[in-house]
């Protein structure tokens, strides 16, 4: 308890890029750094921290600790039907230990009953908010296709290609497993953008919506970006369908990459702006070509 506690805690008093918070994790454990973040303990030497890095850190967080009660947020989450899932629980996602700035926790609403699949039966597609009706048709068709084979569909419950895979997701479930996995931004206990409300309530009765935010917190374009490296971690294969040449899109797919995982784009038009990241991720080798969900299947198989 003690632990599931901390993790809470430290959620909302760490950024996810916070080196000196996660090198104080990995050297006392979540209830020990908690607690010298939060001056219940005195410092001392670390080996892997310098005087400097703790002090500039044990600066950072005072102004965050007023914020910081991990008892409140997990009533929160547990009155909006969802809960805290950390490392070492039967639901947790083990694809997340991947990542070398793994979540201390993963927040989450909906259906848990079912867990969270293994990456080889979770496809991630994602790309760019401003979709053409090209982009939204070739999403549906290959969510719907993956969910039909029982493979989960991930992203980030944005408008656009996001919005229309968990769509096609739901519209393909065969009732195995969770249809789709949201990953948020923001804390659970609003949706972002609004416009996906109905959506949201779909995807949390047919799989589930998570954050590594408490309830509460904003979601910033900093934590947009974060949000991409759990979407490619939880995913054995991050697909970009349609993403123009800067998307934030490919962020997600460098994140795939890094963490060894596979890439795949869907090509377009060559007079589309749309598809250039798409194409951009081909050239350079980055991503394999894909044009269904068959095609994305064998990938995820491979």
């Amino acid at each position: 308890m003690n632990d599931r506690i901390a993790r809470a805690a430290l959620t909302r008093l760490f950024d996810s890029q916070d080196s000196t918070g996660r090198a104080l994790v990995h050297a006392l454990g979540a209830y020990a750094a908690l607690r010298v973040a939060t001056g219940a303990q005195p410092p001392h030497t670390f080996r892997h921290i310098t005087e400097a890095e703790l002090s500039e850190g044990l600066r950072r967080w005072a102004q965050r600790i007023p914020d910081v009660d991990a008892e409140r947020d997990l009533a929160t989450i547990e009155r909006l039907g969802g809960g805290f899932l950390i490392p070492g629980d039967e639901h947790w996602p083990v694809g997340l230990d991947d990542l070398p700035d793994a979540p201390y926790g993963l927040w989450y609403v909906g259906n848990i009953a079912q867990g969270i699949p293994a990456v080889q039966r979770a496809a991630a597609l994602t790309g760019s908010r401003d979709s053409t009706s090209y982009g939204a048709a070739v999403t549906g068709e290959i969510a719907h296709g993956l969910a039909q084979r029982g493979i989960c569909i991930v992203s980030g419950l944005a408008y656009g290609i996001d919005a229309h895979a968990h769509r096609g997701a739901i519209a393909g479930f065969t009732g195995t497993g969770p249809a789709t996995i949201a990953v948020a931004a923001g804390g659970l206990d609003r949706v972002y953008p609004s416009g996906n409300a109905d959506l949201a309530a779909a995807i949390r009765a047919n799989g589930l919506v998570v954050s590594e935010q408490p309830p509460g917190s904003a979601p910033t374009r900093y934590r947009f970006l974060q949000r991409n490296r759990i979407i490619a971690a939880l995913a054995g294969v991050t697909c970009v369908v349609e993403a123009r040449w800067r998307s934030g899109a490919l962020n997600a797919a460098h994140h795939a990459e890094t963490i060894a995982r596979h890439v795949a784009a869907v090509p377009g038009s060559v007079h589309s702006a749309n598809s250039a990241g798409c194409h951009r991720l081909l050239k350079e080798g980055t991503a394999a070509l894909v044009s269904d969900a068959a095609e994305l299947a064998e990938l995820l198989a491979s």
